[in-house]
C-alpha cells in the first residue's frame, strides 16, 4: 500500500462556513482557502398554505432554522417510519436514523479512504494538471429534517462555471418546473470531469460527509436546493439522511426527474433496512461501471 495520501483534517475540522448556496464554491488544495460568494435575494414562491423563500443553487439564502418547515417534515416522516428491529410502526429507530448504521457506515468510509487516498491523491494532480482553480470545491446541500450541509466534490467544471450557468439555461435536461438542472452535454465540463463523472469518482470525497455524520452510505441524494424549495409531496425525503449512494443512483441517475427521484427514495425509506442498503451497495459498482444517466 503506498503510503502518498491525502490530508482531509482542515476540511473535517470546518463544520462552518458562511456562504451563499452555489453550484461550486471552491477551496484551495494548500491550506483550504475559502472564497466568499455574496448572497442574493430569493424570490417569494407559494407553496401550500405558507410564503417561503425560494432558493435555488444560484440564488438566495436559506434559513438556519424553520420550525414549521420541520414540523412539516415530521408529520411527513410519521407515514413511512417503522422501526429497523421490530418492524413496529412509529417506534423505536428506523434504521437509516439508528446508530448502529451510524458506526458501521462511518466504519467502512474510513477503511474506503484510507484504501482509496493513493487514487483520490492521483485524481487531484490530474484535476490541477489540466485546467485552471482548485482541486475540491464545497457544494451546499439539503441533508436530514432540511439541515444544510457543506458536501465535498472533486472539481469537474472551468472554475467560472457559475458565471456561464446562464448561457446554457437551454440545455436543461429537466422540465421548467424542476428545480434540478443537468445539462447532458454541458460545455463547462473539463475533459477530466467528464470522466470523474461518468464514473462518479467526483463523488469519493463524499466519504467523509459519512465520517462527519452529515452523509450515510445508503439514503436519498442530497439537492443542492433548500427544503423551501420542496412541494410538500416532496419532504418524505427529508426524514432521512442523505447517502452517498441510494436507490436513484441505480435506477438511472440524472435520467429521472426530481418527482421520480422523490418515489424512488420514498420506495428506499419505507423498506429501509440492512438488507436493501447491502443490495444497494452490490449494485452501485455495476451502475457506475455502465455509466448510464451520468453526467
Amino acid at each position: 500500500m503506498p503510503h502518498s495520501s491525502l490530508d482531509f483534517t482542515p476540511m473535517l475540522n470546518r463544520k462552518s462556513v458562511n456562504f451563499s448556496d452555489t453550484n461550486a464554491t471552491p477551496f484551495a488544495t494548500s491550506g483550504i482557502s475559502l472564497h466568499s460568494i455574496p448572497a442574493v435575494n430569493g424570490q417569494q414562491i407559494h407553496m401550500g398554505n405558507a410564503h417561503l423563500r425560494e432558493t435555488t443553487e444560484t440564488t438566495g439564502t436559506c434559513k438556519r432554522s424553520n420550525r414549521q418547515l420541520r414540523n412539516r417534515i415530521q408529520d411527513a416522516r410519521q407515514s413511512e417510519y417503522n422501526c429497523w428491529l421490530t418492524g413496529r410502526k412509529n417506534k423505536g429507530s428506523s434504521w437509516n436514523l439508528s446508530l448502529t448504521k451510524r458506526l458501521i457506515d462511518s466504519s467502512i468510509a474510513a477503511i474506503a479512504l484510507a484504501l482509496i487516498s493513493p487514487l483520490m491523491l492521483c485524481i487531484a494532480i490530474l484535476i490541477k494538471l489540466t485546467s485552471k482553480g482548485p482541486v475540491f470545491f464545497y457544494q451546499k446541500r439539503t441533508g436530514y429534517m432540511g439541515r444544510r450541509f457543506n458536501m465535498f466534490k472533486f472539481r469537474t467544471m472551468v472554475n467560472n462555471a457559475e458565471a456561464l450557468k446562464a448561457e446554457i439555461a437551454h440545455l436543461n435536461q429537466h422540465e421548467d418546473s424542476s428545480p434540478d438542472f443537468k445539462a447532458k452535454n454541458d460545455p463547462r465540463i473539463t475533459k477530466i470531469g467528464a470522466f470523474l463523472r461518468k464514473y462518479s469518482l467526483d463523488e469519493l470525497p463524499q466519504f467523509l460527509n459519512v465520517l462527519n455524520g452529515d452523509m450515510r452510505l445508503v439514503g436519498p441524494r442530497p439537492t443542492s436546493f433548500c427544503a423551501s424549495t420542496y412541494e410538500p409531496h416532496h419532504l418524505t425525503r427529508l426524514a432521512a439522511y442523505p447517502g452517498l449512494t441510494g436507490i436513484w443512483q441505480i435506477s438511472g441517475r440524472s435520467n429521472i426527474g426530481f418527482d421520480g427521484r422523490v418515489k424512488l427514495d420514498e420506495e428506499y425509506i419505507a423498506k429501509q433496512g440492512p438488507l436493501s442498503d447491502l443490495i444497494i451497495l452490490l449494485k452501485t459498482p455495476l451502475t457506475v461501471i455502465r455509466g448510464d444517466g451520468a453526467y
